[in-house]
C-alpha cells in the first residue's frame, strides 16, 4: 500500500545491484510512495549488475559514479540538478566493500592497501558526497540523507572483518556531517543498522548463515527483511521525521537490546 510520503521529491540511490539489494528495494518504495529518483554505481557495477532493469521499472536515469573519485561525484550532481531542475530532497548510501573479506584474510593479518581502499569505499565516499553536494547546494533544506550499517560497528562479530571498523567510522561521519548540514541547511543524516539481510554483499562474508539464524533466534520480533528496511527509509526520507538527525538507528527486530531469549538459551541446551 502506497501513502504518497515522497509526492513531488527527487532522490539519489547509490548501491543497487539486483533484485537482492536493499537499495533496489528502496529505489522501488521511493517510486511507489511518489518520488522520481537517479540510480548510481560504480562502473563496474554497471557492467555486472542488473541497473537497467530497475531503471526501467522506475523510470528513472542511471548515472555512474565511482564514489572514490570526486570528479565522478561532481558530475554525478551537476547531471542531477540539470535533470531534476534542482536539488535532491533524499540519498541513499548503501555502499560497502571489504578486499579483505573477498580475499579471506582475518581481521588480524588484514592487508593495509586493502583496508584504506575498503575504508575509502564503505565510509570516506559518505564525507566525499555529502562535501561535494554542500559545496554545489545539491541537497535541498530539509532534505534527508541515509546510510546503511550494521551492529558490528558497536559488537565484535569475527567474520565481519574490517568491514565492522568501516561502518564504526561511517556512522560518526554522519554524526559529525548531520551537525554541519543540520546547521547550514537542516539537511537531516542518519545511518540505518539493518539486520543481517541476504545481499549480495552480505553473502560474502563467512558464516554469514550463521550470523543470520543467530539474529533471527535473537530478535524478538525477527530479522527485518530488505522490503522492511526499504519502509523504514522512506518514512526517514518523507516529512514525518524532519527532526530526526544524526542518529544510528536500529532497524533490527529487537536484536540490539536482547541479552539472551529463550531459544537462544534451548538451542545452547541441546
Amino acid at each position: 500500500m502506497a501513502y504518497n510520503l515522497l509526492k513531488g521529491k527527487k532522490g539519489i540511490i547509490f548501491g543497487a545491484l539486483n533484485e537482492q539489494s536493499i537499495a533496489w528495494k528502496v529505489a522501488q518504495r521511493a517510486v511507489e510512495e511518489g518520488a522520481e529518483i537517479i540510480l548510481s554505481n560504480a562502473p563496474i557495477a554497471l557492467r555486472m549488475g542488473e541497473l537497467n532493469k530497475l531503471a526501467e521499472q522506475c523510470n528513472a536515469p542511471v548515472i555512474g559514479a565511482d564514489v572514490t573519485n570526486t570528479d565522478d561525484i561532481v558530475n554525478l550532481f551537476t547531471k542531477s540538478q540539470e535533470h531534476f531542475g534542482g536539488g535532491v530532497d533524499f540519498i541513499l548510501h548503501s555502499i560497502g566493500m571489504s578486499v579483505n573479506v573477498r580475499k579471506g584474510i582475518s581481521y588480524p593479518e588484514n592487508n593495509y592497501d586493502f583496508t584504506h581502499k575498503g575504508l575509502d569505499i564503505s565510509s570516506l565516499s559518505l564525507h566525499r558526497v555529502l562535501q561535494t553536494a554542500m559545496k554545489m547546494d545539491a541537497i535541498n533544506e530539509w532534505g534527508s540523507v541515509l546510510a546503511l550499517t550494521y551492529i558490528a560497528a558497536q559488537r565484535v562479530f569475527p567474520d565481519y572483518n574490517d568491514m565492522a571498523d568501516n561502518k564504526a567510522y561511517l556512522e560518526s561521519i554522519a554524526r559529525n556531517f548531520g551537525y554541519y548540514y543540520g546547521t547550514k541547511k537542516h539537511v537531516r543524516i542518519n545511518t540505518v543498522s539493518q539486520s543481517p539481510t541476504r545481499t549480495t554483499a552480505g553473502s560474502g562474508v563467512k558464516g554469514f548463515d550463521g550470523f543470520i539464524n543467530y539474529a533471527e533466534k535473537m530478535s524478538p520480533l525477527g530479522n527485518a527483511s530488505a522490503d522492511q528496511c526499504a519502509d523504514y527509509c522512506v518514512t526517514l526520507f518523507s516529512d514525518l521525521t524532519k527532526m530526526v538527525t544524526m542518529q544510528n538507528l536500529f532497524h533490527d527486530g529487537g536484536f540490539s537490546f536482547t541479552g539472551v531469549t529463550q531459544a537462544v538459551i534451548e538451542q545452547m541446551e541441546k
